[in-house]
């Protein structure tokens, strides 16, 4: 529809649509919103224009006059049409304002109240999409943002921000109804870059990024590269009309090769001895016929062919043809791969071999280098010459030069030369290039300093399936830039490949050869006669898909088609229809339905919830009415067109027995000669049960239908074959139940018997290295949403544990987890976003048995073993590692493989094999603690492969390398010193644990160390191997002292070890001899009464926890436990009984066990022992009853106060005693007594305080207070200092702080008042305790002294000194 008529056709539909709701009202409004804009963008891409009527056609020299006028009273009837339809569109505004104003004020009191939305951070639920526009057109970038609150989107290009008002009509910032939008209109070159949208709220900001490329069609106001302009060299008047027909495309060659590019045309007339004129051109270069180019023309066809193609001949070629009206042309780009070089890795043929004349024997010689991606950088090149007439190649340069230019001397005077050049890396040399022509009189070339920088910013977007468009920002430093290299790589393959084999002028440039639904990046080298500039950062990755090359992009779906009637019931209708042929870029989420009775003009929304599939039964419907029914999708960019609407449909209970329509049909395997045709089954059943449905056919245009299947099938989906390529089809279903055919579908959308190109089959195979059985499928072509969807008897597979699904890029595997005969059957693979791209495979049991006898032989080869693998220890240390098979051919291959690292045969490691016998084996000559691990044999033998493992680990592994090591030290003990005896152990009479070893062919220079875990042992006098054995004390052994011990002997003969493991069995054998010595030092049984009970103590030599000690009451075992407990130290053992009772009396024993016997003593505690064991028990227990229970202060007095005179002062702190204590304070040691002046309480027992309402200069002194109950009790001394106001704050006396404190704010009489910072502890003198007779004592006053410094001990007793309790008077 044009783009008027769609406004037009908006307007006439919000006509029928006031009296909606608010809702409907919203859509469709927004609906219009989008579409009014982008009308207005399409008629502002659209280029004004008057074409002249043929019967108004002018003479040449009125012509112009004519035109001219013709053009000016166009655009002013133009622009008088379009202000005239803008005003009638504002009119038409105002008056649905109005109308949608009064229909919403009477639906406010229907209004609800929601809750209000949870917060939510922005996102982007329509990213930016990147752009290619031509020069002066407009562009329209949009995105959809979600976010609660509203974010606030910015944009930026290449990030800086974009302010509209910097540049008034450039940019157009919108934001409608979530979709934020940036218009640039008349877009420059220069405009081309990287934009973004950021969208930002209190809870967090997201981005989305795009890319825009402008380009400049041809005839711009510079060189047009895309597709190119050769130049005009002069105007050739022609009488012949030529049009272009099939015409050469992008072409790929290879060095040493050929190639012919060919035009097809039409002439007219077509005279045989007169042809056009044609000139062909390459970069811009006029091509001359030569041995490197040969030219034809006649016959309707223009031809080039390049018989030695070299990539010298790589570039934009442009076949011009002079014609009647001007010039017709076209231009394709050739593309020259090097050919394969001699050695492998060496670098492409240099290029562009050119020679400068300088004088009789003197010329220079300069070149282009090749580029290079994964080959070894280029280290220099040789020049060859060869004089005209010859054949003989004579080097120039004797080494490498390193730059692309060389003076080439001892030439002979007059004769002609040519050059050739070849570059040389670390691999070889590369093939020669194209030869120069002869040497002719030019300018020298100036010098340049250096490679050029590396190329900016490269920027690479979609072009078509197949290609990329690339431009990038010339470098900084171009030192006679020669041109530049493209190269390109796979996402995620690391691996480069040129795009271009020569270097090309311009800064941009489109790369074609790709693949289509890869991922691609891109970067780019520049070049100059010193050589390549760095790689350029590589462009951002780049999905290859064809360009959306509108200005404005329509991102809502276009209108759904084929409303179709499934069902009726009297009250409601099924409805489905088709999707719209164009999604919009986007998912399509919803579909919106209106109706309307036959013959009326309003329409009525159905629901206010959309549709979310393409049916939908509409309720609340008039029997015996005709209604009918339009269509709107929608997507996350809004709501699309409406459909057409739908023809009227009768509201009567449908009753007949057979079913109704089946509906959705499509179509997949779409092939040359065959379709698989899928539909949905009917809504109406009929009175019994489906049976089946008939399929018929027809030919597209044809009304004649005929019956693909005689019987019908059971399923709903059927593969028609037999088709004729080429040709269009339409089909329609029928379903059939007990009582007949039911009623047929609509007939479906046409389909073309045409396979897609590239179109590719399911394979069926097994993994040659996993033994699964897969299907795997390689898409023709896919989109960036692409997704492959697997189903079985077409019923999509979406969770399994029959098959695994694994998709990457253009390819899709399905994996057979267990492959067995439930997995028959046929299965089948769609691409979704793709123009029906799908394939399907059907597993029978005859292959399954098939593959499953490859997979189980993939799985399962294995090389017979006779022993598994095993080691023996041989003599001088070796270590023998070996497996024998029962059969090995001579071509078997093997590895042995030592904690994950496979091992070679190397010094110190030997490895072969044994074909006859069947043994492989490996010998370590060194075997170390670094041997420690698993060792594994893999044998290959053919296919069939076997392993065998063996773990050396902990104990084992220990038994085998002590093994080593003893014979290895035996081989080498006669050379050097070494222990005549191990080392050991004995107990000395101290119960000191000594080791010892004997020594044997020692010298003055043999050295002895000791160790422990690998730690060396310092010990206290040094060992003398000369007195042929050494010791090492260990005194009070325990637990502790277990470890590896090693003594190490050596001098310059050698060296020897011994190792000593305590541990296990050898630590209690340490111990029992210890035991044996201590048991027998045990004293008798001494009695110690403690305030917890009466303890039973024994004496010995050395006593450990870990000596096997056991306590006895008369005969039975004591456990250690709360009532009994057992413990010791390093001279004595301990048995404690905690409140001792008359149970408790009796035989106590204690008896040490060494292993072989054991050791006791025994104490009778009873009679008179108990009865003063148990009295000292009281007494002890009493007095510490008593400390634990006297009064004291528990906290919160100061140490000291300083305070302002007329504040209140409280001094309040928490004592505790049991019973309460009582409290008493004093005053520069004499009792205060609670008056007006000072306030004394004493709360519940335990909180005290002493409150003086308003203090004066006279309060200040030293306050105490005792706390005392029966058991005792003490004093806690606090200093006050009371300044006056204005006065600055008194330095802190003895235990004052010793920085002065803030004067503290006024405050209530109240415990909270003296808030002053409390300072550090004090140093208090004592206070005198009063006598017992004496109530309130009444200290007398010790004389004053000088305050010492903190650091200063004072005699002063601590601050809670503990005081007698006086009595009462």
């Amino acid at each position: 529809m044009p783009a008027k008529g769609v406004t037009f056709y908006r307007q006439e539909q919000t006509q029928h649509q006031s009296s909606k709701h608010v809702v409907q009202h919203s859509r469709k409004s927004s609906s219009r919103v989008v579409k009014k804009e982008q009308v207005q963008a399409s008629e502002a891409m659209a280029e004004q224009a008057y074409t002249v009527p043929a019967f108004r056609e002018r003479a040449p020299e009125g012509m112009q006059e004519y035109q001219r006028m013709a053009a000016h009273f166009g655009r002013d009837l133009v622009q008088l049409q379009q202000e005239l339809h803008r005003m009638k569109v504002a009119t038409k505004e105002q008056v649905d304002n109005i109308e949608i104003t009064r229909e919403v004020k009477g639906m406010m009191p229907l209004r609800k109240d929601y809750p209000v939305e949870i917060p939510k951070a922005p996102d982007f639920l329509i990213s930016l999409r990147a752009h290619t526009v031509w020069e002066k057109t407009p562009v329209k970038l949009f995105c959809t943002v979600s976010g609660q609150p509203n974010p606030i989107v910015k944009w930026y290009r290449n990030n800086v921000a974009i302010e509209p008002l910097s540049a008034p009509g450039k940019y157009k910032i919108e934001n409608k109804y979530g979709v934020h939008s940036l218009i640039i209109s008349r877009c420059a070159v220069t405009d081309s870059g990287v934009y973004s949208a950021v969208a930002t709220s209190p809870h967090g900001k997201a981005t989305s990024k795009a890319t825009v490329c402008v380009r400049r069609p041809l005839g711009g106001g510079e060189l047009s590269h895309l597709p190119g302009q050769a130049p005009l060299f002069g105007i050739h008047p022609s009488k012949l009309e030529v049009t272009l027909l099939e015409s050469f495309g992008v072409t790929f060659g290879t060095e040493g090769g050929f190639v012919s590019l060919v035009a097809n045309m039409v002439v007219v007339p077509d005279l045989p001895n007169l042809p056009p004129e044609a000139t062909w051109y390459r970069d811009d270069t006029l091509l001359m016929p030569s041995r490197w180019a040969e030219m034809s023309i006649g016959g309707g066809v223009a031809k080039l062919t390049l018989p030695h193609l070299n990539k010298d001949d790589e570039g934009l070629y442009t076949l011009r043809i002079w014609t009647k009206n001007g010039t017709t042309e076209h231009s394709a780009y050739l593309f020259v791969k090097d050919a394969t070089p001699t050695v492998a890795g060496a670098p492409g043929a240099p290029m562009d071999v050119k020679a400068s004349d300088v004088n009789a024997d003197y010329v220079l010689v300069s070149w282009k280098p090749p580029n290079t991606t994964h080959e070894a950088p280029i280290t220099g090149y040789f020049v060859d010459r060869r004089k005209s007439g010859t054949k003989d190649w004579v080097q120039c340069n004797d080494s490498p030069v390193k730059v692309c230019k060389l003076p080439v001397h001892g030439l002979t005077e007059g004769a002609s030369y040519h050059f050739r050049v070849r570059a040389v890396n670390k691999d070889g040399i590369s093939l020669p290039s194209r030869m120069s022509s002869g040497v002719t009189a030019a300018e020298v070339e100036s010098d340049v300093e250096g490679v050029p920088s590396a190329p900016g910013q490269v920027i690479a977007s979609r072009n078509t399936k197949t290609s990329a468009f690339v431009q990038w920002e010339a470098p900084k430093h171009t030192n006679n830039l020669m041109g530049y290299y493209v190269d390109a790589s796979l996402v995620g393959s690391k691996k480069w490949f040129p795009c271009n084999h020569r270097p090309y002028k311009h800064t941009r440039f489109v790369v074609h050869g790709l693949v289509p639904g890869d991922t691609y990046v891109f970067r780019v080298q520049a070049v100059n006669a010193y050589g390549l500039s760095e790689e350029s950062q590589e462009s951002a990755p780049l999905f290859i898909d064809a360009a959306l090359f509108g200005a404005v992009e329509y991102a809502t779906p276009s209108a759904p088609y084929g409303i179709s009637l499934l069902n009726c019931n009297g009250s409601s209708m099924t409805l489905a229809w088709k999707r719209p042929k164009n999604t919009g870029g986007s998912k399509i989420t919803s579909y919106y339905l209106d109706k309307r009775e036959a013959g009326s003009v309003d329409w009525k929304e159905v629901s206010p919830n959309p549709a979310v599939h393409r049916t939908f039964t509409v309720e609340n419907l008039t029997s015996g009415v005709f209604y009918e029914f339009k269509v709107q999708a929608a997507n996350l960019a809004g709501v699309g067109l409406p459909s057409e609407p739908s023809k009227a449909f009768a509201c009567e209970a449908w009753t007949m027995a057979e079913p109704g329509p089946v509906y959705d049909i499509s179509f997949w395997e779409v092939r040359d000669t065959s379709v698989l045709v899928q539909w949905k089954p009917p809504v109406y059943g009929g009175d019994c049960p489906i049976t089946g449905y008939f399929v018929d056919m027809a030919k597209k245009g044809s009304s004649d239908f005929a019956a693909v299947n005689a019987e019908p099938i059971g399923h709903c989906y059927l593969k028609v074959a037999g088709l004729e390529t080429g040709a269009s089809y339409v089909f329609r279903v029928r379903a059939v139940n007990a009582k007949g055919v039911g009623k047929a579908s609509e007939v479906s959308d046409p389909v073309c018997a045409k396979a897609l190109p590239g179109t590719k089959e399911i394979a069926c195979g097994v993994d040659e290295e996993t033994g699964d059985i897969f299907l795997n499928f390689e898409a023709c072509e896919v989109s960036e949403t692409s997704k492959f969807t697997w189903s079985k008897s077409y019923k999509e597979i979406t969770e399994s544990s029959r098959v695994s699904i694994t998709s990457s890029g253009r390819q899709s595997k399905l994996t057979f987890v267990n492959a067995e005969e439930e997995d028959l059957g046929v299965y089948s693979v769609a691409v979704t976003d793709t123009d029906g791209v799908s394939s399907s495979y059907s597993v029978n049991k005859e292959e399954l048995k098939k593959m499953q006898e490859l997979s189980y032989n993939i799985k399962h080869p294995i090389v017979p073993l006779k022993t598994e693998l095993n080691y023996e220890i041989l003599e001088k240390g070796h270590v023998r590692f070996w497996v024998q098979a029962l059969k090995l051919s001579s071509s078997v291959n093997y590895r042995f493989i030592v904690n994950d690292k496979a091992i070679t045969s190397a010094e110190g490691c030997k490895i072969s094999h044994d074909v006859s016998t069947g043994i492989i084996q490996m010998t370590i000559e060194h075997f170390t603690k670094a041997n420690e691990g698993t060792y594994t044999i893999q044998i290959h033998d053919g296919k069939a492969k076997s392993q065998s493992s063996l773990v050396l680990v902990g104990d084992v592994f220990k038994v085998a390398l002590k093994e080593a090591e003893f014979q290895r030290k035996e081989h080498i003990r006669k050379q050097g010193p070494h222990f005549s005896e191990y080392l050991s152990f004995h107990v000395t009479d101290e119960c000191t644990v000594m080791l010892v070893c004997k020594l044997a062919n020692v010298k003055k220079e043999t050295t002895f160390t000791w160790f422990k875990e690998d730690a060396e042992i310092t010990v206290d006098v040094p060992p003398n191997p000369m007195s042929g054995s050494c010791s090492l004390p260990i005194p009070m052994f325990s637990r502790k002292d277990q470890g590896i011990y090693k003594a190490v002997l050596g001098d310059d003969r050698g060296k020897d070890t011994s190792v000593y493991d305590i541990s296990g069995q050898v630590f209690e054998d340490i111990i029992n001899a210890i035991a044996g010595i201590a048991g027998s030092s045990a004293s008798e049984l001494v009695l110690q009464c403690t305030p917890e009970g009466i303890r039973l103590q024994c004496y010995m030599k050395y006593y450990t926890e870990e000596m096997k000690t056991s306590w006895f009451h008369r005969e039975s075992k004591i456990s250690s436990s709360e009532k009994m407990r057992i413990g010791g130290t390093s001279e004595m053992a301990w048995m404690q009984i905690c409140e001792p009772t008359d149970k408790e009396k009796g035989h106590y024993t204690i008896e040490v066990h060494d292993g072989k016997k054991s050791h006791s003593r025994t104490f009778d505690l009873s009679g008179q022992a108990y009865t003063d064991a148990y009295a000292e028990f009281q007494r002890l227990k009493a007095a510490a009853f008593a400390e634990k229970n006297r009064g004291r202060v528990v906290g919160g007095l100061p140490d000291v106060v300083t305070i302002m005179e007329k504040k209140s002062l409280s001094l309040t702190c928490t004592v505790w005693g049991d019973p309460s204590p009582e409290v008493t304070w004093f005053k520069n040691e004499q009792e205060v007594v609670s008056n007006d002046s000072y306030k004394i309480t004493f709360e519940g027992g335990k909180f005290a305080s002493l409150t003086i309402n308003s203090v004066h200069v006279e309060d200040s002194g030293k306050y105490s207070i005792n706390v005392r109950n029966k058991y005792g009790g003490e004093f806690v001394e606090i200093t006050v200092s009371v300044y006056k106001q204005g006065e600055e704050i008194p330095e802190p006396k003895l235990g004052q702080m010793s920085k002065p404190v803030a004067t503290p704010k006024p405050a209530t009489p109240a415990p909270q008042s003296a808030k002053t910072p409390t300072p550090a502890p004090s140093v208090k003198s004592p206070t005198p305790t009063p006598p017992p007779s004496v109530k309130s004592p009444t200290p007398t006053p010790a004389p004053k002294s000088p305050t010492p410094p903190r650091s200063m001990r004072s005699p002063t007793p601590p601050r809670s000194m503990r005081s007698p309790t006086p009595t009462k008077k």
